[in-house]
C-alpha cells in the first residue's frame, strides 16, 4: 500500500502545531484537530515546508513575547525607581506633585474631596551633628514607616525635601484630614526612632489642607505649609 507522505507530515505537522498551540495557552490536553482547520490552510497544503514556515513563525512571536514581557518588567522597575526617593520607600517630590496635580483634577473634574497633610521635621540637622548621618537617616527611614503604617492604600506619601513629607488623601475634606493629621501625628510622637538601642527625639510640625479645583501643585503646597505654620503658632501659644 502506497503511503502519502506529503499528506501524512501535514497531519503530524498540524497536529504538533496545534499541541504547541494549547501548551502556550496552557491547555493540558489537545483533542485530535482536522488539519485544515489549523489556520484554515487546507489539508492538502500542509506541506512539511509550509508547516516548517508555521513553526518558524511560532518560535519568533514566542521570542518576542519575551522580549516584550522582559522590557514591560524592565520600565516598570524604571518607572519605579524615578519615582521613589533615593532613601526611604517613598514618592520623591517629582512624582508626589504629578499625583497631587491629578488630585487636585480629580476635586474639580468628579466634585469629590481630597487633602494634602504636610509634615515637616524639627532639628534633623542636630541629630545629624550631635549623633551623626546615619542616625539620622534613622529617623526619616522610622519617620516614612509610621506615615505608611497608618495610612490607606489609596493614599500617597511622598519626600519633598531633607525633612519635608506630605500625604494626600482621596475622599477627605478638611475636617477629616485635620482629625487625621492629628492621629499620624499622634502615632509618631509614640512610636519614636531607636538608634543603638536609645529612642531619638523628635519634634514636627504639621498641617492639613482641602485642595481646591484649579489650584496648582505649588499653590496646594503653600497653603498646606501655611497650615502647618499656623499649627505651630497654636501649637507654642498653647504650650
Amino acid at each position: 500500500m502506497k503511503v502519502d507522505r506529503t499528506r501524512a507530515t501535514g497531519t503530524v505537522g498540524a497536529a504538533a502545531y496545534a499541541k504547541r498551540v494549547a501548551a502556550a495557552a496552557g491547555v493540558d490536553h489537545v483533542n485530535p484537530v482536522d488539519p485544515a482547520s489549523v489556520l484554515g490552510i487546507p489539508e492538502a497544503e500542509f506541506t512539511p515546508r509550509v508547516r516548517d514556515a508555521i513553526m518558524g513563525l511560532m518560535g519568533e512571536v514566542d521570542n518576542l513575547r519575551r522580549e516584550l514581557s522582559q522590557t514591560r518588567a524592565r520600565l516598570d522597575e524604571v518607572e519605579k525607581t524615578a519615582d521613589q526617593d533615593s532613601l526611604v520607600p517613598l514618592l520623591n517630590r517629582r512624582a508626589f506633585v504629578r499625583e497631587l496635580t491629578r488630585y487636585i483634577a480629580f476635586t474639580g473634574r468628579y466634585n469629590t474631596p481630597a487633602s494634602l497633610i504636610y509634615f515637616d521635621l524639627n532639628h534633623l540637622k542636630k541629630t545629624n551633628d550631635t549623633l551623626g548621618h546615619a542616625a539620622g537617616d534613622a529617623v526619616l527611614s522610622h519617620f516614612s514607616s509610621v506615615l505608611l503604617t497608618h495610612v490607606r492604600d489609596s493614599d500617597c506619601v511622598g519626600r519633598l525635601g531633607g525633612d519635608e513629607f506630605a500625604i494626600l488623601l482621596s475622599h477627605a475634606n478638611q475636617d477629616q484630614a485635620s482629625k487625621k493629621a492629628d492621629l499620624l501625628a499622634d502615632a509618631l510622637h509614640k512610636d519614636p526612632a531607636l538608634w543603638n538601642g536609645h529612642a531619638i527625639p523628635v519634634s514636627f510640625a504639621y498641617g492639613a489642607f482641602e485642595l481646591k479645583p484649579g489650584d496648582n501643585a505649588d499653590i496646594a503646597i503653600a497653603r498646606a505649609d501655611e497650615a502647618m505654620y499656623t499649627q505651630k503658632r497654636t501649637a507654642r501659644a498653647a504650650g
